[in-house]
């Protein structure tokens, strides 16, 4: 029997070599600009607060990292958010609406799509709420509106203003009526906030769709979105197959509503703390604490 003579270069070298050079590279090592294609490193994007450098496009952040960027020094005292019925209606599609919630915990570390946070931006205390989109779709449900409200209320107890982040994609639709019964909850709290002449400041991100836009995200004293944000109601897909028209560029985006009056002002993430702690200093007469100045230093003789 003739015995085949063995390969040196495949079956002796070339494994050698694989497992020589092999290298695990992170996932998440880059993150590609959905404007540009440009790769950026993760970390790059991270300290720059989201925000890709170049093209200045504007990601997603989770609402930890919203308190963070706003609160003086990134510390804040968590606010405790009521609890509610995990699963009120026993729904179900292509999977049990409470094991998405155990996901969706899971994936975040947030009992729900809102964060509440007091303590000081720009050296004046406010009273901070941030939708985290991460958290199905920053869907408003029984436990987004409870976080909503109680946000107003301890902007209430504490007399500061309440500022909103507001990124969603509208009302969760596996909690039907109840969901929507929360937008009369909410918009009750606001008038609260009114009638104690307490600010309201609304910052609209990417996405703030739905049910959202047509509660708590327009009811604002002063309205301010960042760049590129995608601001409606029925988003441009669904009105142009409705009324078969092509929509005009940039529609419902951040900078066309500015020009056509519906938002106050376009602001850049970087800015935004500062333009929001001059109105609420402005809106509650308040100044800023000037900090301290050095001692002077004595010249040697």
């Amino acid at each position: 029997m003739m015995v085949e003579p063995m390969n040196w270069i495949s079956e002796v070298v070339r494994p050698k070599i694989k497992t020589l050079f092999k290298r695990e590279t992170p996932e998440n090592l880059w993150v590609k600009c959905p404007d540009t294609g440009q790769m950026v490193f993760h970390k790059e994007v991270e300290g720059n607060h989201w925000v890709i450098p170049g093209s200045e496009h504007h990601l997603k952040m989770s609402a930890q990292a919203r308190l963070k960027m706003m609160f003086d020094e990134g510390t804040w005292i968590d606010v405790p958010l009521p609890e509610v019925a995990a699963d009120p209606l026993k729904f179900r599609d292509e999977k049990r609406y409470a094991d998405r919630l155990k996901d969706a915990r899971a994936k975040t570390g947030m009992p729900d799509a809102f964060k509440i946070g007091f303590g000081r931006v720009g050296g004046l205390p406010m009273t901070l709420a941030a939708q985290d989109f991460a958290f199905m779709a920053g869907s408003l449900g029984m436990a987004a509106g409870e976080a909503f409200v109680r946000g107003a209320e301890t902007a209430l107890d504490k007399r500061t203003p309440y500022i909103l982040f507001s990124a969603s994609g509208g009302a969760r639709m596996q909690e039907g009526i109840l969901s929507l019964m929360q937008m009369p909850r909410t918009t009750v709290a606001i008038r609260r906030l009114r009638a104690a002449k307490l600010p309201y400041i609304v910052v609209l991100t990417n996405p703030t769709t739905g049910g959202v836009t047509a509660s708590y995200a327009m009811l604002g004293d002063v309205h301010l979105a960042e760049p590129g944000a995608l601001i409606c109601f029925a988003g441009p897909r669904v009105i142009e197959q409705t009324i078969r028209e092509k929509l005009p560029d940039g529609f419902q985006r951040s900078e066309y509503l500015f020009a056509h009056g519906m938002i106050d002002q376009v602001v850049h993430r970087h800015a935004l703390k500062e333009i929001i702690t001059r109105l609420c200093g402005l809106l509650m007469q308040q100044d800023a604490p000037t900090p301290p100045r050095p001692a002077p230093v004595a010249e040697p003789a």
